[in-house]
Order: C-alpha cells, then structure tokens, then sequence
C-alpha cells in the first residue's frame, strides 16, 4: 500500500477547503435571497452546482451548515467589534463596537436562526463547538471594549447581557420596531455605554 506523499494530502486538504468554501458561498447566497431559517441542503447545493448528496461530506445536515454560516459571521462580528473599538473614531470604544455589532447583526440573520440548530440536549456536536468558540471570542471582543476585562463572574453575567441588549436591539431595528417606539439606535447605544461602561 503507497503512502500518500505530504505534498498530495496537502492539495486533497486545499481542495477539500476550497469546496467547502464554495458551498458555504452558495448557502449564503441562498440565505440572503430565501432567508437564513429557509435554508436548505438542497438549496444549497443546487446553487453550488453539486448533486444534494454531494454536500454530506461536508455537513450532515441543514442545521450544520446554518451553525457553519453563523460561526464565520460570529468571526465577522468579533473582528468588526475589535476594529471599532481600536479605531477611535466615536467618543468610545465600546460605542463603537456598540454600533459595529448592531450594524452586521441588523444585516445578518443566520446568528439568530442558528438558535433552532442548536441541541438543547445529549451531546454537543462538532459545529456546535464550533460555534461556541466563534460566539466566545465575540463575547471577549465586546468585553475588551468596554475597556476593563471580564475577569470575575459577575463581570462576564455583564458582557453576556450587553451582547444579548446588541441582539435586541438589533432585532427591534432590522424589523422596522425601534423607529416606531419613536427611538434610534444612536440614544439606544449611548444610554447602554453609560449602563454597561459604569458595572463592568
């Protein structure tokens, strides 16, 4: 039996990533135009270009791949809210990653329908894990902005609650809500910095 040369596992590992990618492409494509909770494989995969069966090698099912899109835009979030809060272009870092995170989770909603992908028992999955972490560095983004780090549990209860006002926010925002409660984001965010800035 031949062993496979280190340089042909690489290219098999680039290929394998490249197609990944363009599925994932495809699925976001898909979840633009149809919604994030109407995504499917096969939907997916038609817009890829691949057979539906083709795509079980890379997610086992629908809710994987939604946990796939929701952890890159998770990453997204996280890097948006780090680059905001160095940029100092706003009276705050945490006003800036305030409206850094409002901006991308108003336009993005595989966050929010990953929720339903998420098990509620039994094992955690690999996706799941995965993103757990992407959701954790986005937690420790919003916590490093706030300028004081999140060392103790009540601290961390903090950065939690900060990240879940962003979502609904977001949510009241992106469904049209919050301009009809005759609020704008703007006072919404300033009234957060002043809650969250003085407990964390």
């Amino acid at each position: 039996m031949a062993i496979m040369s280190e340089a042909k596992l690489e290219r098999r590992a680039r290929a394998r990533n490249a197609t990944r990618t363009a599925i994932l492409d495809a699925a976001r494509r898909v979840a633009v135009r149809e919604g994030a909770r109407n995504l499917s494989l096969r939907a997916a995969a038609a817009e890829a270009g691949f057979a539906p069966a083709g795509l079980y090698g890379y997610f086992e099912n629908k809710d994987e791949l939604l946990l796939a899109l929701a952890a890159d835009d998770l990453s997204a979030l996280a890097r948006a809210i780090r680059a905001a809060a160095q940029s100092g272009e706003t009276s705050s870092p945490l006003a800036a990653a305030a409206a850094a995170a409002l901006d991308i989770l108003q336009n993005t909603e595989t966050i929010a329908a990953a929720a339903s992908a998420l098990s509620r028992r039994g094992p955690v999955s690999e996706p799941e894990r995965h993103f757990n972490g992407r959701l954790i560095a986005a937690l420790n983004a919003l916590s490093d902005a706030t300028g004081r780090p999140a060392a103790s549990r009540a601290a961390q209860v903090d950065v939690v609650l900060l990240a879940a006002a962003l979502t609904g926010l977001a949510v009241l925002a992106r469904c049209g809500r919050l301009g009809t409660l005759g609020f704008a984001t703007e006072e919404a965010i300033g009234r957060l910095e002043r809650r969250f800035s003085a407990t964390l």
